[in-house]
């Protein structure tokens, strides 16, 4: 590699760095307003979640779409588990309907509406700008939020399309086929940047300017949803033994699906395929990532008494 491929390869990396700061901003802005407008509201809406699995199911599913963060769902469930509002064996359900709460967001990207981000920008920072209001300060910064997401996959695509030309970055991205590597990259990009959501994010840029296959993308996919587990349990680390368990939960619920996921890549990438038609790339992935979570909830769904019971057993109250 000479100098002026040594200078465009940085030029395309910091491009790269600067659009994922934009998503992140974004995500981060997006998801701080929704939780000033709605909050209380959905510590209610928590508080209210029964033992009936597919009502907790729901819940989580309905406040991780208005979230956008899975992450954000269970940090808030743990804080509310560790205060004694909700039973761990409560928080099970919640937490698998998190993980199809995320697929929202992938469904939105595929659409590659990164051209139309000026519109939430413009009418977020009017809002944000013009109203005085606390509420309608955050309902501004949400909106403007949502247009960063927008922009910054938008300018993560066109910083991208040069890569076509490397030879190096082609290479490295046939071996991301190789469905444990791919998980793996997966994985450790979602645990650098604390963000399952931007990681898919650059995979459906990546896949809109023709760089990813079918089937790196959904090993890349399955390795997001491990890299989101850290943070998760990290905050339980240090909380009851009942909020202990709910971060155990997690992490063991994500291996095990994503284990599965990866032995059964070549039929689930099939399923795809059918499912999707002649879907573009994109729209493919952010499908693949919806049957994937669903298939991990109706796989642990029968199981949620008997996990609950194992868990008491293995991390027990304190006497």
């Amino acid at each position: 590699m000479n100098n002026s491929e040594n200078i465009n390869l940085l030029l395309i990396a910091l491009n790269l760095i600067a659009g994922l700061v934009i998503f992140i901003f974004g995500v981060s802005n997006m998801s701080e307003g929704l939780k000033g407008v709605g909050t209380e509201r959905m510590k209610v809406l928590l508080g209210k979640t029964t033992n009936n699995i597919f009502v907790a199911i729901l819940v989580g599913i309905i406040i991780t779409t208005l979230l956008q963060s899975s992450s954000a769902t269970i940090i808030m469930l743990i804080a509310m588990v560790n205060a004694q509002l909700l039973t761990s064996r409560q928080s099970l359900g919640v937490i698998l309907g998190s993980n199809i709460g995320t697929t929202i967001i992938s469904q939105i990207i595929a659409y590659n509406i990164g051209e139309y981000a000026a519109v939430p920008l413009i009418i977020g920072l009017i809002i944000f700008l013009t109203f005085k209001t606390e509420k309608a300060k955050h309902i501004g910064k949400s909106i403007l939020g949502m247009g960063l997401i927008f922009f910054g996959l938008q300018y993560i695509g066109q910083s991208a399309e040069p890569l076509k030309n490397l030879q190096s970055f082609t290479t490295m991205m046939t071996q991301i086929q190789n469905p444990y590597w791919g998980a793996f990259v997966g994985a450790i990009t979602t645990l650098i940047i604390q963000a399952s959501s931007a990681t898919i994010g650059i995979t459906l840029s990546l896949a809109n300017q023709g760089l990813i296959t079918l089937p790196g993308a959904i090993a890349v996919m399955l390795g997001a949803e491990i890299g989101t587990c850290f943070d998760t349990l990290m905050a339980s680390v240090g909380r009851s033994r009942e909020a202990l368990r709910a971060g155990v939960f997690h992490l063991f619920f994500n291996m095990v699906s994503v284990f599965a996921g990866i032995i059964l890549i070549n039929p689930l990438v099939k399923l795809i395929l059918f499912i999707s038609g002649e879907a573009p790339l994109a729209r493919q992935i952010a499908n693949g990532h919806v049957i994937f979570n669903i298939f991990g909830v109706l796989l642990f769904v029968g199981f949620v008494p008997l996990i609950s019971k194992v868990l008491l057993k293995i991390i027990p109250d304190k006497k």
